[in-house]
């Protein structure tokens, strides 16, 4: 719907207020409820109401019902959800088992720490096979910034199957790998491309009817959430409220088709007086969305994985590597990293590192908004 809000029938302050929080059109109101819309707003629940009894009178008629779940739905559910590993034991543990499905988290970090590296390796172990603890899923891969390499996700599955042979030959499982193989690992990840926000907007508008078609999809990610929305926004309003409602239909998809989701973030400069500060990008605003996030960072020559906000798993920081095999524990012989991590003083450490990541990237180098 193309209608601007400023021509409906609503009272002037209450179009302005519309309009500076960033509904201009009438269909930037679709699937906001009166609660959401008084917050963003900024007014009443009954104003809201009446918006949109306005807007979408038919969604507001009497006897309409109103989709609710009984509890033991909700507990069901939570049963049905299963875990992807990373394949970095440590980083499993933090996560409550690994990333699980069902669910969105976002991942954020510096150029070159390893978030692309950390999707291509969950793409993989999404299609591990259930006798081997894995989900036996397909993967959906929606790429904003050119980053996917297909030679790197070659040596990640290859790098899989053989970890599954080698636990074969220790379980003697027959026949589970059989359909695990660098071709369905490769035929299983469906890649989209998107060179801007326009493009990535359509795309997951168009998720629900792909997801249909493709039932067995149990990982999906944005690399990256952050790109395609840094520049050509004049109206930031406008931006916050494209991006929410991006995560918000993110967030319905992972809880409908049961899928992993995982978006990844940039970090940028803010500035505090006389201090500057290493931040997730977008807004504190959209540090709210997601239910969890985890910051990779450098300390030194070592990556670390931090687990800053989480509804069921404390936070914790652990180290990880990368190899030409994927992503994977620290080795054990680094003694530095392992007195680190036991360390009492672990969470001074973690606030010290987080000070000493520089961005690698100039274009990284702009106030936070």
């Amino acid at each position: 719907m193309q209608r601007e809000v400023a021509s409906l029938a609503l009272a002037p302050t209450i179009k302005a207020k519309l309009i500076g929080a960033g509904f201009v059109r009438v269909g930037d109101l679709h699937e906001v409820s009166a609660a959401e819309l008084r917050i963003e707003a900024g007014i009443s629940l009954q104003e809201s109401t009446e918006v949109l009894q306005t807007v979408f009178p038919r969604s507001h008629e009497k006897g309409s019902e109103t989709r609710w779940m009984k509890a033991t739905e909700i507990l069901e559910q939570e049963k049905s959800c299963r875990s992807i590993s990373t394949f970095c034991a440590a980083l499993d543990t933090v996560l409550g088992g690994g990333i699980m499905t069902g669910k969105m988290i976002e991942i954020c970090g510096t150029p070159g720490v390893g978030k692309t590296q950390l999707c291509i390796q969950l793409a993989v172990n999404t299609q591990i096979p259930a006798s081997f603890g894995g989900v036996e899923g397909h993967s959906v891969y929606i790429d904003t910034e050119g980053s996917f390499l297909v030679d790197r996700v070659v040596d990640v599955a290859e790098a899989a199957l053989q970890h599954c042979k080698q636990q074969h030959g220790k379980t003697g499982q027959l026949g589970a790998l059989e359909n695990f193989t660098l071709e369905t690992i490769l035929s299983n990840i469906f890649f989209f491309r998107c060179h801007d926000y326009v493009e990535l907007l359509a795309q997951v508008h168009l998720l629900p009817d792909f997801l249909f078609k493709h039932p067995k999809v149990r990982f999906l990610v944005v690399d990256s959430i952050a790109y395609p929305f840094r520049h050509e926004f004049e109206d930031l309003s406008v931006r916050t409220r494209l991006l929410h409602g991006l995560a918000q239909k993110l967030l319905q998809l992972a809880s409908q088709h049961n899928i992993a989701i995982v978006l990844t973030n940039h970090m940028t400069i803010r500035l505090e007086q006389n201090n500057s500060a290493l931040v997730p990008a977008l807004g504190e605003s959209w540090g709210h969305v997601s239910p969890q996030r985890l910051v990779l960072y450098w300390q030194g020559k070592q990556r670390f994985a931090s687990l800053t906000k989480s509804s069921r798993q404390k936070e914790q920081m652990v180290p990880f590597q990368i190899t030409s095999h994927g992503f994977h524990d620290v080795q054990l012989f680094q003694s530095q990293v392992t007195a680190s991590i036991s360390s009492a003083t672990s969470n001074t450490t973690t606030v010290n590192a987080r000070k000493r990541c520089r961005v690698e990237d100039d274009d990284e180098h702009e106030d936070c908004l």
